[in-house]
């Protein structure tokens, strides 16, 4: 396959990121080809040069973000200090839904839909990974060192509590107030939640 140029280079991730504002809007339904060259600033004939369907701009959106999702939980590490590596993924994931909340609600359209797309990806990649830190985290509360909670469930509620603040900017905002940074305040409400709820002593440090 021939190297591309550098303005092919440039119109692909122009295309890419002019659809990922249209599909996190839209979802992928309600999302066209002619809105995603509008937004790109191009000819839709130009955009299908690069991408023939509106299916393969999508698939290929999706391919790069599961490379980035699953990374913050990659890092949670076995031989860590217990609370330090929930705490850490739980940062890690809010800071995600911060820097590329387009990302997050492409995701979370994708999940409304059926995940049609990324089954495969969410029943292998995702379920191994998850299952292998569930492992992990069962192993630390059947040591004692963290309290013992029902691990998925877990695992489910730092991923609704940190997305929730991409997904749902415009409701946060609605209640806080348009002016008002939706993250405010958010990284130590979550530490001193799972820091009670995890602390085998029942208590959390002020």
């Amino acid at each position: 396959m021939a190297k591309q140029t550098r303005i092919q280079t440039k119109n692909q991730a122009t295309i890419l990121d002019a659809a990922l504002d249209v599909f996190s809007t839209h979802g992928f339904r309600g999302s066209t080809v002619d809105q995603i060259a509008n937004a790109a600033g191009m000819s839709k004939p130009n955009l299908l040069y690069y991408f023939p369907t509106k299916g393969a701009i999508h698939q290929r959106l999706l391919s790069e973000l599961l490379t980035t999702w699953l990374d913050p939980l990659i890092e949670m590490k076995a031989d860590g200090d217990p609370l330090e590596e929930i705490m850490g993924y739980v940062n890690r994931k809010l800071e995600m839904s911060r820097k590329f909340p387009r990302e997050s609600r492409l995701f979370a359209n994708e999940i409304l839909q059926g995940a049609p797309r990324i089954q495969d990806a969410l029943n292998g990649e995702l379920k191994a990974l998850v299952d292998e830190k569930r492992t992990i985290i069962q192993d630390w509360m059947d040591a004692g060192k963290i309290a013992r909670v029902p691990v998925y469930h877990l695992i489910f509620s730092i991923w609704s509590l940190t997305q929730h603040y991409a997904d749902f900017d415009v409701q946060i905002r609605a209640v806080r107030g348009g002016d008002v940074d939706p993250f405010d305040g958010s990284d130590r409400f979550l530490e001193l939640l799972y820091e009670r709820l995890l602390r085998p002593d029942g208590t959390s440090q002020p």
